[in-house]
């Protein structure tokens, strides 16, 4: 069943991508639905046997890879952590699957496109259930690989091909964070293993290492490395520019990537990896202040965007700095559990977007929407249900998730702790306040498409809303349901030995009795923020360009995203094209072609002229020459010939 589990979707992505053409579109929907499906129910159980049962184990496949004292097999870690991830992916991506059938009605590439969904949800169930680095580094990039695939899915728009190397590239500097710090790994635990690091990591506590011309501590050099390739991963600030972009791959494309599968992957790495970070106090200070940084700034930008999937996308990015402070301050468990209830809530918000595309044929822009409440009802409430879970309203899933987070940077009472606090508060209002704007703009006020559009605007087929269904009430329940076991009074027992926690470093047990108001805050927050946006976009709708006019440095400034893409275009971007010419003209064109190649043709050609010159037709000068030749022969003869 666990093996199962984890290859029935390659099974389905083999299946509709080599056997499209004879099994047809709904041939390749069926099979990749129907194994999803399967994989969703299994997991079920196998997070039941696992996680609420106390049934660990590890699944050897096969021998891998080696060579020397390096061994890294082929098997499947099945703890908690694994059965919480392998169930929030499998669920939401079939899902995601069911919810392509409709939406892609009209695609005339569909078995390609299940296929890439299902090789995209194989990798990240291998990467969540690796049993060592190596292994986890395969289901890493195949990620990478098959959400190229994705983004660019609509190849023959330049603007998706260019997304979709944006994204390969931006990540591929993350990669080589992980990469290096696997090596860095390797040299210090002579291990790849999982369990012989986490064994051995208490042990190397203090150990100093070389790196970079200097000495330094080997936890911490190791624990960056391996959080900077989370960074790339988990669209984190400095790496984050891919994400926005990625939204011109197909809706159902939005909802997978940025809900519960590559964008955890970064979240996922590190709680793995938490034996080793507890030991590396300084990685989790920079772990914290990147996720506050990164939450503030994608919330700051998500207020001035107005294609209604960007606005989502820099959600996405801020819930996920979230989970890193939540990470950085020790708060595992915390970080998974918002991981498990954003997929759902995300997701949910995600399609229902989808949803509003389809209706108004294929139209993003919210400038060009307004009063379609009426004519999609359904999807209108699914976006309030993800939005009241996104906005940590209660009693939906964002409030026990989000809100503790907040309380456990509150309670780990450092610096760092407290500045996470803070943007996170901060965060909370704007992201409540973006939320309802989206609201707002999408679905109320005058309509502002054409007609024949708002005309024609009609709800979803079942395809897609019972997906959606599905989802809101995920957003709604799982987090009173989880709370308890994932970081109330069942934690120890329900995560056991899959996440580790120094006793001085407990601050989900801290964040349960942190002083009233800073449990009331985010919360009152939250409602600031929905007034906010109710009164500039319903009550006085002249608000925001008043706004605009009055603050338009600051405004471009968040509309243009900080400049962040500007700021890489010119620092790296440019110059790398300048570099590589150089390398081109003076090192390529000058050296090695004008020594090589197409400096010995040019001597060829310069013999061959000369030589050419000879050949006057004149009898007079080849008489001459045969003389001189008969002369240089005589001479010879009798010099050395005698």
């Amino acid at each position: 069943m666990y093996t199962a589990i984890i290859f029935l979707p390659l099974l389905g992505a083999l299946i509709a991508g080599f056997l499209g053409p004879w099994i047809k579109d709904l041939g390749a929907q069926l099979v990749t639905c129907g194994a999803l499906l399967l994989s969703a129910v299994l997991a079920v159980v196998a997070f039941v046997e696992v996680a609420i049962g106390g049934q660990p184990r590890t699944i050897e496949l096969a021998s891998w890879i080696t060579s020397g004292s390096f061994d890294a097999s082929w098997s499947l870690r099945w703890d908690t952590l694994t059965a919480v991830m392998v169930l929030v992916v499998t669920v939401v991506s079939s899902m995601v699957h069911v919810y392509s059938i409709g939406y892609m009605s009209h695609d005339d590439s569909k078995p390609r496109f299940m296929a890439y969904l299902s090789l995209f949800t194989f990798a990240m169930l291998m990467l969540v259930s690796a049993d060592n680095l190596v292994q986890m580094f395969f289901g890493w990039e195949g990620v990478g690989v098959a959400s190229y695939l994705l983004i660019g899915f609509w190849y023959h728009k330049p603007s998706a091909n260019a997304a979709a190397i944006k994204a390969f590239v931006v990540n591929r500097v993350g990669d080589f964070g992980f990469a290096l710090g696997i090596l860095g790994i390797y040299l210090l635990f002579d291990s790849v293993s999982l369990d012989v690091i986490f064994a051995a990591a208490p042990e190397k506590a203090g150990t100093v290492m070389s790196f970079l011309w200097m000495e330094a501590d080997a936890l911490t050099v190791l624990s960056i490395l391996l959080f900077i390739g989370a960074m790339g991963k988990s669209a984190q600030l400095g790496l984050h520019t891919w994400l926005p972009d990625a939204m011109e791959g197909p809706t159902p494309v939005s909802a997978l990537i940025h809900a519960a599968t590559m964008v955890t992957a970064g979240v996922f790495l590190v709680a793995r990896m938490s034996p080793m970070f507890e030991y590396a106090p300084t990685a989790l200070a920079v772990v914290t202040v990147v996720g506050a940084a990164t939450a503030f700034f994608a919330a700051t930008v998500g207020t001035c965007q107005n294609d209604i999937k960007r606005v989502i996308a820099y959600s996405t990015c801020s819930q996920l700095g979230y989970m890193f402070f939540a990470l950085g301050v020790s708060a595992y468990s915390a970080a998974i559990f918002h991981l498990m209830t954003h997929a759902f809530f995300k997701a949910l918000l995600f399609l229902s977007a989808g949803s509003v595309i389809h209706a108004l044929h294929d139209e993003q822009d919210m400038r060009n929407m307004g009063g379609i409440w009426r004519k999609i009802p359904f999807t209108y409430a699914m976006m309030w249900i993800g939005s009241l879970a996104l906005a940590g309203i209660p009693f939906f899933a964002g409030y026990y998730s989000k809100d503790l987070i907040i309380e456990a940077a509150w309670a780990s009472h450092s610096g760092v702790g407290h500045f996470a606090f803070w943007m996170g508060i901060t965060a909370a209002l704007l992201t409540a306040f973006y939320s309802w704007r989206l609201l707002f703009m999408t679905f109320h006020g005058k309509p502002r498409m054409d007609q024949h559009t708002l005309e024609h605007a009609h709800e979803s087929p079942p395809s897609m809303t019972v997906p959606l269904a599905v989802l809101a009430l995920g957003a709604v329940i799982s987090g009173f349901v989880g709370y308890d076991v994932f970081v109330g009074t069942q934690m120890d027992a329900f995560w056991g030995a899959s996440i580790k926690v120094l006793p001085e470093n407990n601050t989900i047990e801290a964040a349960h009795h942190v002083a009233l108001w800073v449990k009331i805050l985010p919360i009152g927050v939250a409602a600031a923020g929905i007034s906010l946006a109710y009164i500039a976009y319903i009550l006085k709708p002249e608000l925001p360009a008043m706004f605009v006019a009055r603050f338009r440095p600051l405004y471009l400034f968040l509309l243009n995203k900080w400049y962040f893409d500007e700021l890489y275009d010119w620092l790296f971007v440019k110059r790398a094209w300048q570099i590589g010419r150089w390398f081109w003209q003076g090192g390529d064109r000058a050296i090695i072609d004008g020594f090589g190649p197409d400096g010995i043709s040019m001597v060829a050609r310069w013999c061959a002229g000369q030589a050419g010159r000879l050949q006057t037709g004149y009898l007079y000068h080849y008489a001459f020459a045969m003389l001189i030749g008969v002369v240089a022969l005589v001479s010879w003869y009798l010099a050395f010939g005698g």
